[in-house]
């Protein structure tokens, strides 16, 4: 049933936002150049891997040794607006059309982050990741780590396609007031070194 929900969904959005995903694509190639997708290995259902697709919105510039920049220094104007208005996420569609990712699930993070995981952070893979999620709706990146892995294994517990239509309702309030888009001090959010602490269950 969700796998269905998914493809029909992603097929309807793909073709009403063809000529808004055609207008982004432009203006990412004239103000950032090519690639115009960015592309980076995320993980899946149990971890495995695949290629996450999102329209750039970051320069390569690099320092001295040739080791890229912070993102607050890469993240162009253009690709900020693009982030505002969550416009990089919509080549993930794709993603979803092949099986990669849900509509709704946790969101894929770094493939470095996966030995840091304790027991019940890695409950996240036991899902489908998807484009936005219980966490998303609830705070996204001004959430804390722990607070953003509590509530994803909370949806992996309570998951149901009614509460996917829910966050995703949700989800479209939340890009209209393009809130939680960063960490404080952050140009999007810090990065996951670890836990501090072992977290037996989910709040």
């Amino acid at each position: 049933m969700k796998r269905l929900f998914d493809i029909f969904v992603a097929s309807l959005l793909l073709v009403l936002l063809s000529p808004l995903m055609l207008v982004t694509a432009l203006v990412v190639r004239r103000k950032l150049g090519r690639p115009v997708i960015f592309k980076q290995i995320r993980p899946g259902l149990n971890g495995q891997p695949f290629a996450l697709y999102k329209y750039r919105t970051m320069t390569d510039a690099r320092d001295e040794k040739g080791e890229l920049l912070p993102d607050g220094a890469r993240l162009t104007r253009t690709g900020h607006l693009l982030r505002q208005a969550s416009l990089d996420e919509l080549p993930q569609l794709i993603n979803v059309l092949k099986g990669e990712l849900s509509l709704v699930g946790p969101r894929p993070l770094l493939m470095q982050y996966l030995p840091l995981y304790n027991t019940f952070e890695m409950r996240r893979h036991e899902v489908k990741p998807g484009i936005t999620g219980w966490a998303q709706v609830n705070g996204r990146n001004s959430l804390a780590w722990q607070e953003k892995f509590k509530m994803d294994v909370w949806y992996v517990e309570h998951q149901s396609v009614w509460l996917d239509m829910k966050i995703l309702y949700r989800t479209v309030l939340k890009v209209v007031k393009r809130d939680g888009i960063s960490q404080e001090g952050q140009s999007t959010m810090e990065v996951f070194t670890g836990s501090t602490q072992k977290i037996e269950k989910s709040a």
